[in-house]
């Protein structure tokens, strides 16, 4: 098997050893292509890694670095579908990963990917998930890293990046400038596992993979994936085309890109009919682990929803935070950005644009836990008694939810 890289956009194809992450003759995004079959390591999922399961159709496998990501639960939510008026609502459960979100399966394939390009040092830029996931994977694989993340970065995200041991640096000035001059780095010898590098995308994709074994080798209806920079549902798409191209299936989901509507950069463009995705103006929203108002992927997201009759949609905050409590009754507590795909999906069911019957997959990608700031506010429920009055107050409790019939 000889990979290559080549442009989403122009086709551009350099050898795949290229250092390369955006094409040298238009600037968009790379991807591998040249697998040309489609295995699974014998035996139990979860005696092996992720590299070993889909080494097949994964660029570079260096198990060692891995700690378990992947293989995160499929679970139906029959009551919550039965709200929102859809056949059948499945959530991927990516909070379960072991920095708790999904930016882990591209964290493992990149650096595997930096291992075998004999780089000695990682670097990211971002200010949650991926800078905590590439410092735990970096630290795994006794490599240094380099975290920029913006000055004005608030100090209960920091700690979780630097409990990995990173080198941060806060940068002055426009923080959505950072991606493009941390790739001039890269003449340093730092390799920077950004969102949209090849390597990560790939890891993206067995989020795909796995959906489509837990449906017993089937094509759910649609798949809804919480969206930012672009890289994720890049490669979700890329894995479910790859199970077709390879005679594995004969169609693939219909795609939802799923922004915040206070950061919604390809939705707007989506909308008004553009080529190109434009820079989004004073981003602000509950759900910071998509607020990226200039996505680097953003152009090639746009052209493949729009090649392939995706759709996109934006939620306002109030129906993201409705949403994520909507999952925590159902016994899962996501971070907002995660509880993204449940508000769109409700959206696009009220409007008519998703088939009552369908089967729907929406992507969690992250626990409840990484946005502390979430937290606020929960003890809204909380009572207090004397131990004497005890069976008191659980009579009243019983009673407030029709139960005290039953005591």
């Amino acid at each position: 098997m000889a990979l290559r890289l080549e442009c989403t956009q122009c086709g551009t194809t350099l050898p795949g050893e290229a250092p390369d992450v955006q094409c040298p003759a238009c600037g968009e995004p790379l991807e591998y292509r040249g697998y040309d079959t489609f295995s699974t390591l014998p035996g139990w999922s979860l005696s092996q890694s992720l590299l070993q399961r889909y080494a097949a159709l994964l660029p570079h496998v260096e198990s060692c670095i891995s700690m378990g990501e992947g293989f995160t639960p499929l679970t139906d939510m029959p009551r919550l579908a039965a709200s929102i008026s859809v056949g059948r609502l499945s959530v991927k459960n990516e909070s379960l990963n072991p920095t708790w979100s999904f930016k882990d399966r591209g964290t493992v394939v990149a650096v595997a990917d930096a291992i075998h390009r004999k780089s000695q040092a990682l670097g990211v830029v971002s200010t949650g998930n991926m800078a905590a996931s590439v410092s735990a994977y970096g630290a795994r694989a006794g490599l240094p890293v380099i975290v920029l993340v913006s000055a004005a970065i608030l100090s209960t995200k920091v700690a979780p990046i630097a409990a990995y041991g990173p080198h941060i640096v806060k940068v002055r000035g426009d923080y959505s400038e950072l991606y493009h001059r941390s790739l001039k780095l890269q003449e340093l010898g730092v390799r920077f596992l950004n969102s949209d590098a090849p390597a990560r995308v790939e890891g993206s994709k067995t989020i795909a993979f796995e959906i489509w074994e837990q449906c017993s080798g089937k094509v759910p209806d649609c798949v809804v994936v919480p969206t930012s920079s672009g890289g994720n549902i890049r490669g979700i798409m890329k894995g479910f085309h790859e199970l077709r191209s390879l005679g594995l299936e004969d169609r693939v989901p219909m795609f939802v890109c799923a922004q915040a509507r206070g950061c919604a950069p390809i939705c707007a463009a989506y909308d008004r009919g553009l080529d190109r995705v434009q820079m989004a103006s004073w981003p602000g929203t509950v759900a910071h682990a998509i607020e990226n108002p200039r996505p680097p992927s953003g152009g090639e997201v746009l052209r493949r929803l729009r090649d392939g009759g995706g759709l996109c949609v934006a939620v306002s905050d109030d129906d993201i935070l409705g949403a994520q409590d909507e999952l925590a009754g159902e016994g899962l507590f996501v971070q907002p950005a995660a509880a993204v795909p449940v508000a769109a999906v409700a959206k696009l069911t009220a409007e008519g644009r998703i088939d009552p019957s369908s089967h729907v997959v929406c992507i969690a990608t992250g626990s409840g836990l990484k946005y502390p700031d979430a937290l606020a506010g929960m003890e809204a429920g909380v009572a207090e008694c004397a131990i004497a009055d005890l069976a008191s107050e659980v009579m009243r409790w019983l009673q407030s939810r029709g139960k005290g019939e039953h005591a």
